[in-house]
């Protein structure tokens, strides 16, 4: 929608009709083919057509693109001056294209009109999607350097029996370690906020196991306790 409350087939109709009393140098009525007293030409939306589509990356939706098909024709001797005027027009400052494909006999048995001469004119439209507004900055921008620290720990089955060569690692970072014998392990560059105190989440992979467990990182000495998958 235009801020008017427009939509694009509505914008699109209202331009060209501006254009066209400008070419044709009276207004032209919007409506299907009539017959009757009326002399001049008329318009009217004949079909949507699809257009080439522009891929959309990330938060920026592109427009959706369609062509409107117009069909403008005379409705009675005095249109064909003004056809003739629109057609000069449109091919001498190729504002709009025109296509001289309107003599199709089902076209005007469609509007129960008698055939008479008409151009087809495109139109290219578009539906706009626009981008959400961001959220206002409510508070001033603080930058602040974390800590970094090693969290240390066992990794354990029933029993507390020590699990070995497990790998434990730190998601989304490159900090990664595997238990010793003892199912010990010390994995570094863990980021620290002493401010806002948070539990680390630790992902585990061995021994047909994948689980991901929250550590308290002011624990001295975290065991993780993992179960044997059972057969």
């Amino acid at each position: 929608m235009t801020a008017d409350g427009r939509g694009p087939i509505e914008t699109a109709t209202a331009a060209l009709a501006t254009w066209l009393t400008s070419a044709a140098g009276e207004p032209v009525p919007i409506g299907p083919p009539r017959t009757g007293d009326a002399d001049g030409l008329t318009l009217w939306p004949l079909e949507l057509r699809p257009a080439r589509q522009t891929r959309s990356s990330g938060a920026v939706r592109e427009p959706y693109r369609f062509t409107i098909r117009y069909l403008l024709c005379v409705t009675g001797p005095a249109g064909l001056d003004r056809l003739d005027r629109v057609l000069t027009a449109a091919t001498g400052d190729g504002s709009y294209p025109v296509v001289l494909e309107a003599g199709d006999a089902t076209l005007w048995t469609a509007f129960g009109a008698a055939p008479r001469p008409a151009l087809l004119i495109d139109v290219p439209a578009q539906v706009d999607h626009p981008t959400p507004a961001a959220p206002p900055v409510l508070h001033p921008l603080r930058l602040r350097q974390l800590d970094v620290r090693a969290l240390a720990g066992r990794v354990v089955g029933p029993e507390n029996q020590p699990l070995a060569a497990m790998r434990v690692e730190l998601p989304g970072s490159p900090s990664a370690t595997h238990t010793d014998s003892d199912g010990r392990f010390l994995i570094a560059g863990v980021p620290h906020d002493p401010d806002n105190p948070a539990p680390v989440r630790l992902r585990l992979a061995g021994r047909g196991l994948v689980l991901t467990a929250d550590v308290d990182a002011d624990d001295d000495d975290i065991v993780i306790v993992c179960a044997p998958p059972t057969h």
